[in-house]
């Protein structure tokens, strides 16, 4: 109760409701409609003590009932329109969709409007995506994707002691103490009519669209004051923190350092053709590709950001909807083999003290360093430059996909980003790309999450504060196959010295706490 009372206790703005921001997309042709109401709050808004409460009451709110219906009771209902519906947070915001069938529009106004100004809160419902998210917190990241938790220790990491730290999901204890009087409470201080954004999409009517926007002003006119987005911290040298997990097949690695820049920014548009060719996601064609994953087979793929990648294991195109203020610079370097791993597959290694890590990272760094030193060829830039025009495009293939875009705009303060972008991008020079490389690029002052095995933390801790000379290990019949360009290569990264300032080992248990 008195965690409630606290909770109801936070100012609330008194200005005047603001209007509801609206975005259509009209599609006369199209058989379908989506409806997307974006919400200005995001895991930022969990109060302290209480990490995840946003993403539980959004999907409490989704995966529901409402005042009439119970959860089971509208599936059924909707089972035969083919009706989907679906509730994603991120830092930021937080975004419910509706996708529907044109013909069953009338049918599927009651069911929005229901879950949005009515929802349930049932406890069976509650429990049931508690437990979800909880098992997910305390299990899955921890279990089934080293690569994803290597990302969520980086945000951990860069952005420890604020309010962007948290996983969206939330922590341990933050979840357990939660109850559905908070979810309640949180619903009604966080989502309003004056923090919402409106998007529709399809083959909708005017008439529709107003029955909606007209249904939306049932929401609290005003919403609780949130501390602004943190910024990630800055940092003396490269820090690493290296979580050690048992049995780990490999040392999942990610590395980041904060970016004033975002889309918002004309200067985005350089900074794309920039780490497009340094490390486009999912592209083989990328400078980390190909010298890490093509030249070397240390592992299945070396990609750079300039944003925030949601899901990169999955998603091969950007998805829509997770749009940051608070932004940072990264390299994922995906799992490469521990000491441990070579020396069960090669007899030939049995004496090696550390596995890939260490290497990886010194060629990810070094290759990034030699593009802010010398800049992109003209020729590489007119090719990046024109792929990028052409690739952007499809990540706008869906109406879903296409309303999202149009509504993170928004947020950036853009009209249209996709095709402001492809403006921008025919209008940049080499010498842009060159200049805004060198002004908010640099690998001397970063950190470092890298998840690995029990056996590979303390000699690999060992390796980067000493700087130690790291080889590449090669199996006999791998190294017998290799240029001699590829092997000298290697000689001068293996010493490549790197600007290290900490490093720390945390088990894996201790993390999301």
């Amino acid at each position: 109760m008195k965690k409630i009372l606290i909770a109801t206790s936070i100012f609330f703005l008194s200005l005047a409701a603001q209007a509801m921001e609206l975005v259509q997309l009209p599609l006369p042709n199209s058989d379908k409609i989506v409806v997307k109401f974006m919400f200005r709050n995001g895991s930022i808004s969990d109060p302290k003590g209480m990490e995840g409460l946003t993403e539980l009451t959004a999907s409490t709110v989704m995966d529901g009932g409402t005042g009439n219906y119970s959860s089971s009771k509208i599936k059924e209902l909707t089972y035969p329109w083919a009706a989907r519906w679906s509730a994603s947070v991120d830092k930021e915001v937080t975004i419910f969709t509706f996708e529907f069938h044109k013909d069953h529009a009338s049918k599927m106004f009651p069911v929005i409007t229901g879950l949005i100004l009515n929802p349930l809160f049932a406890e069976e419902d509650f429990k049931r995506v508690k437990s979800n998210q909880s098992n997910y917190v305390n299990q899955v990241i921890k279990a089934s994707s080293d690569e994803e938790f290597s990302k969520k220790a980086l945000e951990d990491l860069l952005f420890r002691g604020t309010n962007y730290q948290h996983m969206i999901s939330g922590t341990s204890t933050g979840l357990e103490a939660l109850t559905i009087a908070d979810v309640r409470v949180h619903y009604k201080s966080y989502f309003s009519s004056a923090n919402l954004m409106l998007g529709i999409a399809g083959n909708y009517t005017k008439e529709y669209l107003e029955q909606i926007r007209t249904a939306m002003n049932q929401l609290p006119p005003t919403h609780a004051t949130m501390a602004p987005p943190a910024l990630p911290r800055s940092t003396n040298g490269i820090n690493v923190e290296i979580v050690t997990k048992e049995n780990a097949l490999g040392s999942a690695i990610f590395t980041g350092f904060a970016l004033p820049v975002n889309r918002s920014k004309d200067e985005f548009a350089a900074l794309m053709i920039a780490n497009s060719w340094l490390g486009e996601h999912r592209k083989s064609y990328s400078r980390l590709y190909q010298k890490i994953r093509e030249a070397r087979s240390m592992n299945y793929g070396d990609y750079s950001y300039i944003e925030w990648y949601e899901n990169g294991g999955s998603n091969m195109l950007p998805p829509p909807g997770v749009p940051r203020s608070s932004n940072y610079f990264s390299i994922w370097i995906r799992p490469v083999q521990t000491a441990e791993g070579l020396k069960k597959q090669y007899k030939e290694l049995s004496d090696i003290k550390i596995g890939h890590a260490h290497f990886a990272i010194r060629m990810a760094l070094r290759e990034m360093q030699l593009l802010i030193d010398n800049g992109m060829s003209e020729a590489d830039f007119n090719l990046t430059r024109d792929f990028l025009r052409s690739y952007m495009k499809l990540y706008i293939q869906t109406p879903s996909r296409q309303l999202g875009y149009l509504m993170d705009s928004k947020f950036y303060n853009r009209a249209d980003y996709i095709s402001e972008m492809s403006t921008l991008l025919k209008k940049v020079t080499l010498q842009d790309v060159n200049t805004v490389m060198k002004k908010y690029w640099q690998t001397n002052n970063m950190y470092i999450s890298i998840l690995t095995d029990d056996s590979e933390a303390e000699p690999l801790k060992e390796s980067l504060l000493k700087n130690e000379i790291s080889p590449m290990s090669y199996s006999d019949a791998l190294k017998a196959t290799l240029p001699q360009e590829i092997l000298k290569e290697d000689e001068v990264v293996s010493k490549y010295k790197l600007n290290i300032g900490q490093v720390s080992i945390i088990p894996i248990e201790q993390m999301f706490k």
